[in-house]
């Protein structure tokens, strides 16, 4: 039984850091909303109580049962999480006379287990808009800043602490420390958890729960379902078929490309080439919600008729990963910032059960799943790419001389991304931080072009042009929930600007999206 801490969210948009940094200390969480804590077992180690939006005394605010968990595993309150084992236990919260939000100096007043090996005065990162006056019986300080006098504190005979700020969060700068310190000298956790481990539990567990069934796979040429699909063929083999399906709306050269490397690594890929069916489909279809739906429809249809001719099939394999299903569970207090991209289900009449391996992974740990499995960086490396393809980066309708004027831009842009050499200038790989990239396709979480509906006045030679421009878009981003625009050198954006606008007929004019998300998304649609 593998051990875990667990997660309780009340809505905070940075809950899922949590989970990233203890996983990035090797120890295993799980995520659940503040109201479904699951029954003890062995296998839990501690509870952390995430932060929200809401206030402890909101009407709607998420309600936490302590009777559960409390005194009887470790248990570190984070920001709403600390407010409320205060409320609860008899402290006094009240709002703060101005919003307390960002950079705060720390001072260690107590070196509890939760703060040892922290400096004796540490930044940390606070964001919210109450505050602690007064704690419970039983209670002692810690921590404290300036303005805020119980910044961290714990309760004297059990092992539960309390924090104001957010230790998961970068600005924290030794947040990592406390979050070891919890983890692995207050819970006891081993930090046993790792690729490798993971590997290793879900190959076997896989085996047992598919038998000797066979499983239908569909691949996108992402590194979600590349992964899932490498991970099943370690486990199954043979019994494992994938379905790759062409929807004319891929990167130039991607159809065949991807296939070709999936044939090299052994495993037993179909190819179902329907493009012409979707770019018929969509004619004269503008409106964004309607290509999803279109493409969502035609998705399954392809899916459905190939996956019928496998006799024998009795499972679907689907590259789910662990956010989709935090955000599938729903969380009181909780702001939804995306929609899901995934384009639907199969029919019920075929009957198929469902296995998802990564389910419980995150983005960055399917990379290091994949890396650890031998899969080639340029698969595991590769940028997300939203479902339902370019239709989403062609603003308007779609016609087939659009979607090749895309595919030309595009191409230039992600290998202008590929073969510039940026070692020395400070960009981190975006897939694991931890170390430098040497090219900024590999500092980039994402990036794509997307082509505008309007035209512009250009001049080409001795020619007036009335051509379309387009939109460069590369933003930073760990999961996706959040982005921010990437600081591309000025010499590599003339040079892909010059490059569009000389090679692609129809373009004349290229501009470059500086919004980050909240408030803009990263796709346009």
């Amino acid at each position: 039984m593998t051990e875990k801490i667990i997660i309780l969210d009340s809505g905070s948009q940075v809950t899922q850091l949590i989970g990233r940094r203890l996983r990035e200390l090797n120890v295993f969480c799980e995520i659940y909303p503040s109201s479904k804590m699951p029954a003890l077992d062995p296998s839990i180690k501690g509870v952390i109580l995430s932060g929200s939006p809401c206030s402890v005394y909101d009407s709607k605010a998420p309600k936490i049962d302590f009777s559960i968990f409390k005194g009887r595993v470790p248990v570190l309150g984070i920001c709403y999480g600390a407010q409320m084992l205060s409320y609860n236990f008899g402290g006094k919260v009240e709002p703060s006379g101005s919003r307390e939000y960002g950079r705060a100096r720390l001072k260690v007043v107590d070196n509890s287990t939760l703060l040892k090996g922290v400096s004796p005065e540490t930044q940390v990162w606070m964001s919210h808009g109450d505050t602690i006056t007064s704690l419970p019986s039983g209670a002692e300080v810690i921590a404290s800043t300036d303005d805020v006098k119980n910044a961290a504190f714990r309760f004297k005979d059990e092992e539960t602490y309390a924090v104001q700020f957010h230790p998961e969060v970068y600005h924290t700068s030794e947040g990592t420390t406390m979050l070891r310190n919890f983890a692995y000298d207050i819970c006891g956790c081993k930090g046993d958890w790792t690729p490798a481990s993971f590997i290793d539990t879900t190959v076997e567990s896989l085996r047992k729960q598919i038998s000797g069934d066979k499983v239908i796979l569909g691949l996108s040429g992402g590194v979600d379902s590349t992964v899932a699909a490498v991970l099943l063929n370690k486990a199954i083999g043979h019994q494992l078929t994938c379905i790759f399906v062409n929807n004319g709306l891929l990167r130039k050269n991607e159809y065949t490309g991807v296939l070709e490397s999936y044939k090299d690594m052994g495993l037993n890929v179909i190819g179902a080439d329907a493009s012409s069916a979707f770019l018929s489909a969509l004619a004269g279809v503008s409106e964004p919600e309607a290509k999803r739906k279109i493409i969502g429809r035609l998705f399954v249809e392809t899916f459905d008729s190939y996956a019928r001719k496998i006799e024998g099939a009795r499972w679907l394999a689907q590259g789910t990963i662990y956010p989709d299903v935090i955000e599938s569970a729903g969380v009181d207090g909780a702001s939804k910032i995306k929609s899901h991209h995934n384009v639907g289900g199969l029919p019920e009449e075929m009957h198929l059960s469902i296995v998802e391996p990564l389910r419980m992974l995150f983005k960055d740990e399917v990379r290091r799943v994949g890396r650890a499995l031998g899969i080639k960086e340029e698969l595991v490396g590769r940028h997300p790419f939203p479902g339902p393809s370019l239709a989403i980066r062609i603003i308007g309708d779609i016609t087939e001389e659009k979607v090749r004027t895309l595919q030309e831009a595009d191409d230039i842009f992600i290998s202008g991304l590929r073969q510039y050499d940026c070692t020395g200038m400070g960009f981190h790989n975006a897939s694991d931080p931890r170390i430098m990239a040497t090219n900024l396709y590999d500092a980039v979480w994402q990036a794509g072009v997307i082509l505008l509906p309007i035209r512009s006045v250009g001049v080409m030679g001795d020619e007036r042009t009335y051509e379309n421009p387009v939109a460069l878009r590369a933003v930073a981003s760990t999961d996706g929930m959040t982005a921010d625009w990437v600081h591309l050198p000025y010499d590599f954006l003339a040079k892909v600007s010059n490059d569009i606008i000389n090679k692609v007929r129809g373009v004349n004019r290229v501009v470059y999206d500086i919004s980050s998300k909240p408030p803009a998304t990263i796709e346009w649609e």
